[in-house]
């Protein structure tokens, strides 16, 4: 394993840099979609979209509620509910898809975590019998 100092002096090693190689080449470019569907699910699961889509529910209620002229949705908000079931029925396999490519990463990375272990596990299989080596024959001496 190769010890490289970088400009923070911090130390990497080989192996992560391999890491950043794999997962390059194994999570393949994102689309337009993918990219859509991840910028979308990253906006749409944030406080300001929740607090965004409460002020504007609250402002459609009032305005329907209390309007001195007549309503475009009078009571009980057919228009609203129509308008809240397609952000639902948009938003929910947008995040799913999402959530696919999260998952894929996530595979990928574990994939690489097992291979680097086996790898330290036999590292470690040779410096135990190493040492036996080194044991055996202090005790011939």
């Amino acid at each position: 394993m190769v010890i490289k100092k970088t400009k923070n002096n911090v130390e990497t090693t080989s192996s992560s840099m391999k890491n950043n190689v794999i997962l390059k080449k194994l999570v393949h470019p994102k689309t337009f979609g993918q990219r859509a569907a991840d910028s979308i699910s990253k906006w749409a699961g944030s406080w300001t979209f929740i607090l965004g889509f409460i002020f504007f529910l609250g402002i459609w209620i009032i305005v329907n509620a209390y309007a001195w002229i007549n309503t475009w949705d009078p009571y009980p908000f057919i228009l609203l509910n129509l308008v809240l079931s397609c952000v639902a029925a948009l938003q929910a396999p947008i995040i799913l898809m999402s959530q696919n490519r999260q998952s894929q990463k996530d595979r990928v990375k574990i994939e690489y975590d097992y291979r680097v272990n086996r790898k330290a596990e036999r590292m470690v299989e040779e410096i135990l019998k190493r040492v036996k080596v080194i044991e055996s024959r202090n005790k011939r001496k």
